[in-house]
């Protein structure tokens, strides 16, 4: 039976609260069989912004079905998406049946679309449960941005998690990230993209996958809720392998469905369950990363590497950068912002690079201009996956600023 506002009175509670708490708040709501909305606010702003939020309270609860009830906030500087997410959690977590729910209209900013071929360099992982860390997320510069519901997020709070990433994407402007989302396994995950698909998302992370049809699944949920909501845009997909099974079927998983742009793999899972230890030299996980690589070339898509865990390194960031790209990745994934620049630079061509690309790229473009099918430079032949990746070099460069 569908619980209502008129069941006996209940209490949820949602969010943090403490004198380290920053861009949050915790909030409490209790059911009551009368006397309307009350919204108790305890905050440093309250004179600037008070009215303004009990306002916001009572309006979601309004679009929430709740005619009475207590809310008790403590409010840590949280901005409005936030408020409305832990506050609709509180709700749920009562049991009520809220639809959708409240859903932000999207704010300036957040509605840029992304392409299928686009440099994925780093790529920023932010726990899905911590708004703090979206709000500035994009002034560092990654290519993408991460909002993570699996690892990053506790059990107990992924329901949180779920309600602060689907507010973030259509409130946070990343500034021309590219807006990735890490859902959880299996069903969990497939749950997870009703609240993130319709919202402006542009690359969904699938972790742990060790078979095709783990892919196939998500695409096709997908697809549905596309299609549900009339959105003329593809979701892009991102499959991670970090297990010996998932990189034994390694082309299978990349070559799933037409929808995967990257590739990429998960070293902490996928060295246990080696039963090896990972170290920084990587000695243990140099066939898998190939693998990946080979595989992902071979499916037509991005291959991209792991994070390096060790954030104070920079230098050992660097060189792990630099053997990724010897080794064929296209990006990394970081979980600091410090770790941005070095990746981007580690990945940038240096100027042999970028003088032997723009000379094959000259000599492919004077070719087209004279008609002719064989590309040479000199007594060289120049095979087509080479201008490719010459073009991408010169493309690279321009946009870092490389090329006058």
């Amino acid at each position: 039976m569908k619980k209502t506002a008129q069941t006996a009175a209940q209490v949820a509670e949602a969010g943090r609260r403490g004198a380290d708490v920053r861009s949050d708040c915790w909030v409490k709501v209790t059911l009551t069989g009368s006397g309307g909305i009350e919204v108790a606010l305890k905050s440093k702003v309250d004179s600037l912004y008070g009215e303004a939020t009990r306002q916001l309270v009572r309006d979601e609860l309004g679009v929430l079905g709740l005619k009475n009830a207590r809310v008790e906030i403590e409010d840590g500087g949280a901005l409005p998406f936030v408020i409305l997410a832990r506050v609709e959690t509180a709700v749920r977590r009562l049991g009520l049946d809220v639809g959708e729910g409240c859903i932000p209209d999207f704010a300036p900013g957040t509605e840029y679309p992304t392409e299928r071929d686009r440099f994925r360099r780093s790529r920023l992982y932010i726990p899905g449960d911590e708004p703090k860390f979206m709000l500035n997320a994009g002034l560092h510069r990654p290519d993408g941005i991460i909002l993570d519901l699996e690892d990053g997020v506790a059990t107990s709070e992924k329901d949180a998690a779920r309600l602060v990433v689907r507010n973030a994407l259509r409130s946070v402007n990343f500034h021309g990230a590219e807006r990735m989302v890490r859902v959880n396994q299996g069903e969990r995950g497939l749950e997870d993209l009703e609240f993130v698909v319709p919202h402006n998302v542009h690359v969904v992370l699938i972790p742990k996958v060790e078979a095709p049809e783990q892919v196939k699944r998500v695409d096709q949920r997908t697809r549905e809720l596309l299609s549900a909501r009339k959105i003329d845009r593809p979701v892009y997909l991102m499959p991670i392998v970090e297990s010996g099974l998932g990189v034994i079927r390694a082309y299978e998983i990349a070559s799933a469905t037409d929808r995967i742009v990257a590739f990429s793999i998960g070293l902490e899972d996928y060295t246990a369950d080696i039963g090896a230890a990972r170290t920084k030299e990587g000695r243990e996980s140099f066939w898998a990363r190939s693998q990946v690589v080979n595989a992902a070339r071979a499916a037509g898509v991005q291959p991209m590497d792991a994070v390096f865990s060790d954030v104070a390194d920079l230098e050992g960031l660097r060189d792990s950068v630099l053997e990724a790209k010897g080794l064929g990745f296209d990006g990394k994934c970081c979980i600091h912002p410090r770790q941005i620049a070095v990746i981007h630079e580690a990945f940038a061509p240096t100027e042999e690079e970028l003088a032997e690309a723009k000379r094959i790229v000259e000599a492919f473009e004077d070719a087209e201009r004279r008609g002719v099918g064989v590309v040479s430079l000199g007594s060289k032949m120049i095979d087509p996956p080479v201008v490719k990746r010459a073009q991408r070099i010169v493309r690279l460069a321009n946009a870092m600023g490389m090329v006058r």
